[in-house]
């Protein structure tokens, strides 16, 4: 979680009882630095309020 950023190609595994697993290449879609943090805060809400809660 501490190491996401915007536009990052991860690694999906997919694994299976009956074969092998499959690895593929996706690219996050957390485009901007502010998406990671909405991300980091649990969605958009959570770090508007804490946003709100800090500077009341």
């Amino acid at each position: 979680l501490a190491q996401i950023e915007p536009q990052q190609d991860v690694t999906l595994v997919n694994s299976f009882t009956d074969r092998d697993a499959r690895r593929v290449t996706l690219r996050l879609r957390i485009d901007t630095p502010i998406e990671v943090d909405y991300y980091r805060q649990g969605g958009i809400l959570p770090f508007v309020l804490r946003q709100l809660l800090v500077g009341a």
